[in-house]
């Protein structure tokens, strides 16, 4: 006999204010993290970044506008001799705070998408040299090593979900 389950919690919440939505809306599209990955690297002007990462020249555009009109980096003005004044990108600390989400997705594709010699980049800790990596700690310390022991709960600025919601996001 087939057991019934009843629906998840998360169908009486709204999606329309959901901030992990609102995040993959400005860090969603590839080019965009890989905009991210350069600057990270240190690799700040738009030839540079252009030529490193392979980027067409109006897409590269486009995603560093996204990333300095979303407060992720500020253009620093800067002048080669002989040459009009360009501009290099450099990291926020709105910028800097995505570090932690970029670490977590290098592990996901070391661990399931590396070249058999291994990753291609190796992240250290300047003082130490050792390897840095991610992980999950509840407010009260204790290490999740399982994704499945994290649970979702509504948060203060949770809403109600209500059909015309849905029929209102399906029109868009």
């Amino acid at each position: 006999m087939p057991t019934t389950t009843s629906s998840p919690p998360a169908l009486e919440w709204s999606v329309d204010n959901c901030t992990l939505g609102r995040a993959m809306a400005i860090l969603g599209e590839r080019w965009t993290v890989v905009v991210l990955r350069e600057v990270f690297l240190g690799v700040r002007r738009f030839d540079d970044i252009r030529r490193h990462a392979g980027m067409p020249r109006q897409v590269l555009t486009n995603r560093l506008a996204t990333l300095v009109n979303q407060g992720l980096l500020h253009r620093v003005p800067y002048r080669d001799e002989g040459s009009r004044t360009r501009h290099e990108y450099r990291l926020t600390d709105k910028g800097i705070e995505l570090q932690p989400i970029l670490l977590a997705i290098s592990q996901w594709g070391d661990r399931h998408l590396a070249d058999p010699q291994g990753p291609p980049t190796a992240f250290a800790h300047r003082d130490c040299e050792e390897p840095v990596h991610v992980e999950i700690r509840c407010a009260a310390g204790h290490r999740l090593d399982d994704p499945r022991e994290v649970a979702t709960r509504p948060g203060p600025g949770v809403r109600p979900f209500t059909e015309p919601q849905a029929r209102e996001r399906a029109r868009r």
